[in-house]
Protein backbone atom coordinates (compact mmCIF):
# COMPACT_ATOMS: atom_id res chain seq x y z
CA UNK A 1 0.00 0.00 0.00
CA UNK A 2 1.72 3.12 -1.05
CA UNK A 3 1.31 5.92 1.77
CA UNK A 4 0.00 9.56 1.41
CA UNK A 5 -0.31 12.20 4.26
CA UNK A 6 -3.30 12.67 5.32
CA UNK A 7 -4.30 16.39 7.30
CA UNK A 8 -7.91 16.77 8.02
CA UNK A 9 -9.74 20.00 8.98
CA UNK A 10 -13.27 20.54 9.31
CA UNK A 11 -15.28 18.74 6.07
CA UNK A 12 -12.21 18.64 4.47
CA UNK A 13 -8.89 16.33 4.15
CA UNK A 14 -6.42 16.74 1.88
CA UNK A 15 -3.36 14.26 0.70
CA UNK A 16 -0.22 15.37 0.68
CA UNK A 17 1.51 13.64 -1.95
CA UNK A 18 5.07 12.13 -1.31
CA UNK A 19 5.28 9.17 -3.60
CA UNK A 20 5.98 9.44 -7.47
CA UNK A 21 3.93 6.45 -8.08
CA UNK A 22 0.59 8.09 -6.75
CA UNK A 23 1.51 11.41 -9.34
CA UNK A 24 1.70 8.38 -11.89
CA UNK A 25 -1.67 6.54 -11.31
CA UNK A 26 -2.95 10.12 -11.40
CA UNK A 27 -1.17 10.98 -14.83
CA UNK A 28 -4.29 9.00 -16.98
CA UNK A 29 -7.26 11.05 -18.59
CA UNK A 30 -9.47 8.62 -17.37
CA UNK A 31 -8.55 8.22 -13.90
CA UNK A 32 -7.95 11.83 -13.55
CA UNK A 33 -11.85 12.16 -14.96
CA UNK A 34 -13.02 9.26 -12.56
CA UNK A 35 -11.15 11.23 -9.26
CA UNK A 36 -13.11 14.28 -10.69
CA UNK A 37 -16.60 12.49 -10.70
CA UNK A 38 -16.09 10.96 -7.63
CA UNK A 39 -15.65 14.47 -5.97
CA UNK A 40 -18.48 16.03 -7.61
CA UNK A 41 -20.92 13.27 -7.98
CA UNK A 42 -20.47 11.46 -4.61
CA UNK A 43 -19.64 7.62 -3.82
CA UNK A 44 -20.23 5.58 -7.11
CA UNK A 45 -20.38 2.37 -8.64
CA UNK A 46 -18.13 1.43 -11.62
CA UNK A 47 -21.40 1.09 -13.66
CA UNK A 48 -22.47 4.63 -12.56
CA UNK A 49 -18.98 5.72 -13.25
CA UNK A 50 -18.75 3.92 -16.73
CA UNK A 51 -22.81 5.84 -17.89
CA UNK A 52 -21.06 8.99 -16.75
CA UNK A 53 -17.75 8.43 -18.31
CA UNK A 54 -18.56 6.73 -21.40
CA UNK A 55 -16.16 3.79 -20.69
CA UNK A 56 -16.70 0.25 -20.52
CA UNK A 57 -17.23 -1.19 -16.88
CA UNK A 58 -14.25 -3.41 -17.51
CA UNK A 59 -11.95 -0.81 -18.31
CA UNK A 60 -13.66 1.50 -15.47
CA UNK A 61 -13.05 -1.57 -12.83
CA UNK A 62 -9.17 -1.40 -14.22
CA UNK A 63 -8.20 1.71 -13.24
CA UNK A 64 -10.72 2.29 -10.21
CA UNK A 65 -8.48 -0.68 -9.49
CA UNK A 66 -5.02 1.34 -9.84
CA UNK A 67 -6.27 4.63 -7.96
CA UNK A 68 -7.12 2.02 -4.88
CA UNK A 69 -3.55 0.57 -4.86
CA UNK A 70 -2.77 4.12 -4.94
CA UNK A 71 -4.46 4.97 -1.86
CA UNK A 72 -6.36 8.03 -4.50
CA UNK A 73 -9.55 6.02 -4.00
CA UNK A 74 -11.32 3.76 -1.12
CA UNK A 75 -13.91 1.20 -0.89
CA UNK A 76 -17.66 2.45 1.04
CA UNK A 77 -18.56 -1.15 2.28
CA UNK A 78 -22.13 0.18 3.77
CA UNK A 79 -23.62 1.26 0.51
CA UNK A 80 -23.04 -2.09 -0.64
CA UNK A 81 -26.40 -4.06 -1.41
CA UNK A 82 -24.77 -7.24 -1.54
CA UNK A 83 -21.75 -8.75 -1.46
CA UNK A 84 -20.52 -8.41 -5.28
CA UNK A 85 -21.81 -4.78 -5.52
CA UNK A 86 -18.84 -1.86 -4.75
CA UNK A 87 -18.78 1.80 -4.28
CA UNK A 88 -16.13 3.95 -4.35
CA UNK A 89 -15.11 7.41 -3.25
CA UNK A 90 -12.05 9.79 -3.29
CA UNK A 91 -9.74 9.13 0.23
CA UNK A 92 -9.21 13.02 0.08
CA UNK A 93 -11.53 16.06 -1.29
CA UNK A 94 -8.41 17.53 -2.78
CA UNK A 95 -4.36 16.57 -3.43
CA UNK A 96 -1.57 18.42 -3.44
CA UNK A 97 2.00 18.17 -3.77
CA UNK A 98 5.45 19.82 -4.62
CA UNK A 99 8.31 19.53 -6.85
CA UNK A 100 11.17 19.78 -4.57
CA UNK A 101 9.87 16.48 -2.73
CA UNK A 102 10.93 14.11 -5.62
CA UNK A 103 14.02 16.65 -5.85
CA UNK A 104 16.71 13.84 -5.32
CA UNK A 105 15.08 10.99 -7.30
CA UNK A 106 15.75 12.17 -10.99
CA UNK A 107 13.13 9.02 -12.00
CA UNK A 108 10.73 10.63 -9.68
CA UNK A 109 11.37 13.91 -10.56
CA UNK A 110 10.33 13.09 -13.81
CA UNK A 111 7.01 11.23 -13.00
CA UNK A 112 6.52 15.07 -11.30
CA UNK A 113 7.24 17.22 -14.08
CA UNK A 114 4.99 15.10 -16.30
CA UNK A 115 1.70 14.71 -13.66
CA UNK A 116 2.58 18.63 -13.37
CA UNK A 117 2.39 19.56 -17.20
CA UNK A 118 -0.63 16.97 -17.74
CA UNK A 119 -2.68 18.72 -14.19
CA UNK A 120 -1.68 22.13 -16.18
CA UNK A 121 -3.33 20.46 -19.42
CA UNK A 122 -6.48 19.23 -17.43
CA UNK A 123 -7.32 22.84 -16.46
CA UNK A 124 -6.72 24.46 -19.39
CA UNK A 125 -8.99 22.15 -21.10
CA UNK A 126 -11.70 22.78 -18.84
CA UNK A 127 -11.75 26.26 -19.82
CA UNK A 128 -11.60 25.89 -23.02
CA UNK A 129 -14.41 23.40 -23.30
CA UNK A 130 -16.27 25.80 -21.49
CA UNK A 131 -16.11 28.31 -23.96
CA UNK A 132 -16.49 25.74 -26.86
CA UNK A 133 -20.12 25.40 -25.93
CA UNK A 134 -20.78 29.17 -23.94
CA UNK A 135 -23.57 30.12 -26.72
CA UNK A 136 -25.50 27.06 -25.75
CA UNK A 137 -25.45 28.29 -22.12
CA UNK A 138 -27.90 30.47 -20.57
CA UNK A 139 -27.23 34.37 -20.02
CA UNK A 140 -26.83 34.03 -16.47
CA UNK A 141 -24.23 31.35 -16.99
CA UNK A 142 -22.18 33.40 -19.39
CA UNK A 143 -22.26 36.25 -17.33
CA UNK A 144 -21.29 34.50 -13.88
CA UNK A 145 -18.62 32.56 -15.67
CA UNK A 146 -15.40 34.84 -15.13
CA UNK A 147 -11.31 34.48 -15.20
CA UNK A 148 -9.58 37.20 -12.98
CA UNK A 149 -5.56 37.71 -13.12
CA UNK A 150 -2.86 40.24 -11.66
CA UNK A 151 0.34 41.05 -11.09
CA UNK A 152 1.90 41.13 -7.22
CA UNK A 153 5.68 41.61 -5.91
CA UNK A 154 6.27 38.82 -3.20
CA UNK A 155 8.15 36.93 -1.02
CA UNK A 156 7.76 33.57 -1.25
CA UNK A 157 6.24 33.44 2.31
CA UNK A 158 3.64 35.94 1.15
CA UNK A 159 2.76 33.64 -1.93
CA UNK A 160 2.09 30.70 0.35
CA UNK A 161 0.10 32.58 2.40
CA UNK A 162 -2.17 33.67 -0.58
CA UNK A 163 -2.27 30.18 -1.58
CA UNK A 164 -3.44 29.13 2.02
CA UNK A 165 -6.03 31.65 1.87
CA UNK A 166 -7.21 31.08 -1.72
CA UNK A 167 -7.41 27.82 -0.63
CA UNK A 168 -9.45 28.51 2.44
CA UNK A 169 -11.33 30.53 0.66
CA UNK A 170 -12.21 27.84 -2.37
CA UNK A 171 -13.08 24.91 0.35
CA UNK A 172 -15.66 27.04 2.31
CA UNK A 173 -17.40 27.56 -1.01
CA UNK A 174 -17.30 23.78 -1.44
CA UNK A 175 -17.95 22.48 1.94
CA UNK A 176 -21.16 24.91 2.13
CA UNK A 177 -24.19 23.46 2.61
CA UNK A 178 -26.88 24.72 0.10
CA UNK A 179 -29.98 26.44 0.57
CA UNK A 180 -33.18 24.40 1.52
CA UNK A 181 -35.21 24.02 -1.32
CA UNK A 182 -32.39 24.12 -3.75
CA UNK A 183 -32.37 20.20 -4.50
CA UNK A 184 -33.62 20.79 -7.93
CA UNK A 185 -32.46 22.60 -10.93
CA UNK A 186 -34.83 25.22 -12.46
CA UNK A 187 -36.16 23.92 -15.79
CA UNK A 188 -34.36 27.17 -17.24
CA UNK A 189 -30.85 25.69 -16.44
CA UNK A 190 -29.79 28.45 -13.64
CA UNK A 191 -29.91 26.56 -11.04
CA UNK A 192 -26.95 24.85 -9.18
CA UNK A 193 -24.33 23.24 -11.51
CA UNK A 194 -21.03 21.90 -11.16
CA UNK A 195 -18.21 24.52 -11.72
CA UNK A 196 -14.72 24.18 -11.72
CA UNK A 197 -12.64 26.94 -10.78
CA UNK A 198 -8.58 27.05 -10.10
CA UNK A 199 -5.95 29.55 -9.43
CA UNK A 200 -2.47 29.36 -9.93
CA UNK A 201 0.51 31.66 -9.12
CA UNK A 202 4.18 31.82 -10.31
CA UNK A 203 7.05 34.02 -10.20
CA UNK A 204 7.03 35.58 -13.46
CA UNK A 205 8.03 38.99 -15.94
CA UNK A 206 5.81 40.99 -18.33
Amino acid sequence: MILVKETETARQTVQTITDSRVLAAMAHPVRRRLLDALIVDGPSTASMLAARTGQAVGNISHHLKVLAQASLIEVVPSLARDRRERWWKVSATSRRWSSTAFGEDPASEAVADAAESLNLEHQVEKVRAWHAQRDSASREWADAAFSSDTWLRLTPAELQQLSDELTDLLHRWRDRTPPAGEEQAPADGTGRHSVFVFARGVPAGP
